[in-house]
């Protein structure tokens, strides 16, 4: 006997989204409840100086006492929700658990590091290279066994298949350039969103809205009545499933992270944060969607990129300390605007990556 029917494959999708969601959220708070408290009782708290700059230690003084590692609840929460709620062994499901969870292990032995030793924790090029090496270790699970990827009109498509939403172009085969295009969607999203998480409930918050747009793109354009025009991969509804379990995750942690924060996500959870909506993104066939709604990650790290090329180069800064939001901060913004205009940028550049799709729909179907 079904248990909803009523509802056609689309729709009960799009209510297992919902639950998944719902339940991400739920496991969070609960937890987060008893997981906060026991954290700060045991000091598990990044008090060594960044050493970035005198003037950002001072600013953040008061963040010392600031427990970290909340990002075991997001992805505890993640994971609950998408067992919970997709069907059980689908392969991409258990691939992007398993490099989310990767992610998460490697996060954590950086964050361990620094409350071990009150140093910085691993370093940046030994981080790299492991991202480097989880990211092309999963890419190669993925295409040893592709997803079949179909056309908006019913086509086959090649699994490296990039869609780009431009009139006239649609979608492309780079061929073997689209393993090093994935590398840099994987390294780029990860890395992005861990350096956006400098304010309380900044990374949070905007990675949740670009993990809802894209969830929403693959479920608008799932099924054969979807209302964008978007390649359909097998097995994407339920990576959609999985972000929604990211997305509602994260919005429980908000409940702890946002100002004043009583909890940080650490390493341990921008890392696998970011790398989990970067597969989805590549998984879903939408990597150029990803970088219209990410537009704000896209700038944190573009900001840190050009300031190290421009003093390395002409000896100059560009901004007055690098990453944005900490530049803004420096302009003597408080802290609570300069999250709330992100924000609000990233609302912003998450409708526009629905709207991109939109108006390409439009174009394309008469």
């Amino acid at each position: 006997m079904e248990l909803f029917p009523s509802l056609d494959a689309s729709g009960l999708t799009a209510l297992r989204a919902a639950m998944a969601a719902l339940t991400g959220f739920l496991v969070v708070i609960v937890s987060g409840r008893w997981f906060v408290p026991f954290v700060a009782s045991r000091r598990f708290h990044d008090a060594a100086e960044k050493g970035d700059s005198e003037t950002l230690d001072r600013i953040h003084a008061h963040k010392r006492s600031t427990p970290t590692l909340g990002g075991v609840l997001i992805v505890a929460g993640a994971m609950a929700a998408t067992l919970a709620w997709t069907r059980p062994g689908e392969r991409l499901v258990l691939i992007i658990l398993g490099y989310t969870a990767l992610l998460a292990a490697l996060g954590f032995a950086d964050d361990w590091k620094k409350l071990r030793t009150r140093k910085k924790g691993i370093s940046a090029r030994a981080k790299l290279a492991a991202q480097l090496g989880l990211s092309s270790l999963t890419l190669a699970l993925v295409f040893a066994d592709p997803p079949v990827v179909t056309s908006a009109e019913g086509g086959i498509l090649p699994a490296t298949t990039l869609f780009i939403p431009l009139p006239g172009i649609g979608t492309i085969d780079p061929g073997p350039l689209y393993f090093i295009l994935g590398l840099l969607v994987l390294a780029g999203t990860s890395n992005a969103v861990n350096l956006t998480d400098g304010l309380d409930g900044l990374a949070a918050g905007c990675s949740a809205l670009v993990a809802g747009a894209i969830a929403a793109a693959a479920l608008l354009g799932s099924g054969a009545a979807g209302l964008l025009s978007i390649p359909a991969v097998a097995g994407g509804s339920e990576v959609a499933v999985f972000l929604c379990a990211l997305l509602g995750s994260v919005l429980g942690f908000l409940r702890f992270n946002a100002h004043p924060a009583r909890i940080f996500m650490g390493d341990t959870g921008s890392l696998a944060l970011g790398g989990g909506i970067g597969l989805a993104a590549i998984l879903l066939k939408l990597e150029v969607v990803l970088a219209v709604a990410g537009g704000v990650l896209v700038a944190e790290a573009g900001s840190v990129i050009l300031q190290v090329l421009s003093f390395k180069t002409l000896r100059r800064r560009i901004f007055l300390i690098a990453p944005l939001h900490h530049h803004f901060q420096f302009k003597g913004w408080p802290e609570t605007k300069v999250t709330t205009r992100f924000w609000i940028a990233g609302a912003v550049c998450a409708a526009a990556s629905l709207a991109f799709l939109a108006v390409h729909t439009l174009g394309v179907r008469p």
